[in-house]
């Protein structure tokens, strides 16, 4: 059984994928850069530091990132209002408490995003810790948050729980396993390959299901 639970937020506990794609979307445009949407949401999960080069290349990242990124928080911070919480998702934290799991929101998200997640999910004083991107330098898929999710709690026997490869390629840098959910858009046969542990349609049905996975 797991000690620790790393709960990816966005897009695996509140539902803000497709806000952030619209979002980086438009901070791109404005910079006189036109990118499919879709391969935006195949990004999201990245930090804005691996996401603006991955997808624009490093000449870009170096003259404009900076600015794209600011953008990007700007009009993010307009749509935040619409984004809410997938069903299920502070009760799968309550489930994992109750199993004696400590629980570590493991965002990469700046600050203020992070407090209005707590503040959808009421989970303040649920989850053992939580960080943003000010605990890291480099965000997923490199393994820095889940290294700083890992020392929030002391554990090193952790289960990490995602909706991208992203999630599963950072967890596997730090040795942790990843649990899917579906609910960021990869499909299951995407995230298998990614190398996660289980996949599950929904947070409910990792809730139904919990009791089968590496995690309890």
């Amino acid at each position: 059984m797991a000690k620790a639970a790393l709960l990816d937020v966005d897009g695996t506990l509140i539902d803000t994928n497709y806000q952030h794609a619209v979002a980086w979307y438009q901070a791109f445009r404005e910079h006189d850069i036109t990118l499919p949407v879709w391969r935006i949401h195949r990004a999201i999960g990245m930090g804005g530091d691996q996401l603006v080069p991955a997808l624009a290349g490093e000449e870009v990242d170096r003259e404009r990132g900076d600015d794209i990124r600011d953008r990007r928080a700007d009009i993010y911070g307009k749509l935040i209002d619409e984004v809410a919480p997938l069903e299920g998702a502070r009760e799968l934290i309550a489930d994992l408490l109750e199993r004696d799991v400590a629980v570590v929101l493991a965002s990469s998200s700046p600050e203020d995003e992070l407090e209005h997640y707590l503040d959808l999910l009421d989970a303040r004083t649920l989850v053992d810790a939580w960080t943003t991107k000010d605990d890291v330098e480099r965000t997923k898929p490199d393994p820095d948050l889940v290294h700083a999710a890992l020392e929030k709690v002391e554990e090193d026997d952790a289960v990490m729980v995602g909706d991208a490869r992203w999630d599963v390629e950072a967890a596997a840098k730090a040795g942790v396993p990843t649990i899917c959910v579906m609910t960021g858009g990869w499909s299951r046969q995407e995230l298998t390959q990614a190398g996660a542990a289980a996949v599950y349609e929904s947070v409910s049905e990792l809730r139904e299901k919990l009791d089968e996975t590496p995690l309890v």
